[in-house]
């Protein structure tokens, strides 16, 4: 199947488009969580928007994950040795840890200082995952 989608001249155009469009929904929505728990916003409740946010966040992240990994199948050994790619790898691990964190304490529900610093850290995991996203074409 790779190499199917490395073989047709739109496939992979079309696949990085899709990509974008779910770190963009993910990325973007998160802020505006984000913003909210900063004191921003307050005149919407902390419960709806993120049900809101958090519902286009698992859309934006299933499409970035689902675009990303056909990318993957295209040419996954150069990926594999590639270390800007290992590491965005392992920075979404991170990722995954920090967001279980924020909800396992239930940051929503008590949105004090360390709600608002695993949500700012999450930003800055997500603005690294980008970062090391473009950089993988240039190691």
């Amino acid at each position: 199947m790779g190499q199917a989608l490395g073989a047709h001249p739109w496939a992979y155009p079309m696949l990085e488009v899709v990509h974008v469009i779910g770190i963009g929904l993910l990325i973007g929505n998160l802020l505006l969580l984000e913003l909210r728990l900063w004191r921003l916003g307050v005149a919407i409740p902390l419960r709806s928007l993120a049900r809101l946010c958090l519902s286009l966040v698992i859309v934006g992240f299933l499409l970035a994950a689902a675009s990303g990994l056909l990318m993957f199948a295209t040419q996954a050994e150069e990926l594999l040795a590639n270390r800007a790619f290992t590491f965005k790898m392992l920075l979404l691990m991170l990722a995954a840890g920090n967001a279980a964190w924020f909800h396992g304490r239930g940051s929503l529900d008590r949105p004090d200082g360390m709600a608002r610093g695993l949500m700012l850290l999450s930003t800055l995991i997500w603005v690294l995952v980008v970062t090391l996203g473009r950089w993988i074409a240039y190691v």
